[in-house]
């Protein structure tokens, strides 16, 4: 008996940290917003296809994201980290001007903003 005593004790430790281990969940990355800003000089179909290509939502959604853009002039295209947020915005950035509109100068406005975490 006292041989399984012995057993007992370093088992009921090795349970007791697993369920710390356990208890104690990873801490999540702070989350971020990337918005896209209205302007007067990209379409409806710049917008669309633009987040078609680089954020891979269908025309159905880029439509209902360009008129939210065009009436509340911006919308949330993506929540995410904050690194991919960057890359995201450097993205819209970068995606040249809307050859639709004669007078447009280049890409669209966007930022990021991090979320309010509850």
């Amino acid at each position: 008996m006292s041989g399984q005593a012995a057993v007992e004790v370093p088992v009921a430790e090795i349970v007791e940290e697993r369920k710390t281990r356990q208890a104690k969940k990873p801490k999540r990355q702070p989350r971020y917003n990337v918005i896209l800003w209205n302007d007067e000089d990209h379409s409806y179909a710049y917008v669309m296809v633009m987040l078609q290509e680089l954020f891979g939502h269908p025309l159905e959604k880029g439509y209902l994201l360009a008129t939210e853009v065009d009436t509340a002039g911006r919308a949330i295209v993506l929540t995410t980290t904050r690194e991919h947020a960057e890359l995201k915005r450097d993205q819209i950035h970068a995606y040249g001007k809307d050859s639709l509109i004669a007078n447009c100068q280049g890409s669209m406005s966007a930022s990021i903003e991090p979320i309010e975490e509850e």
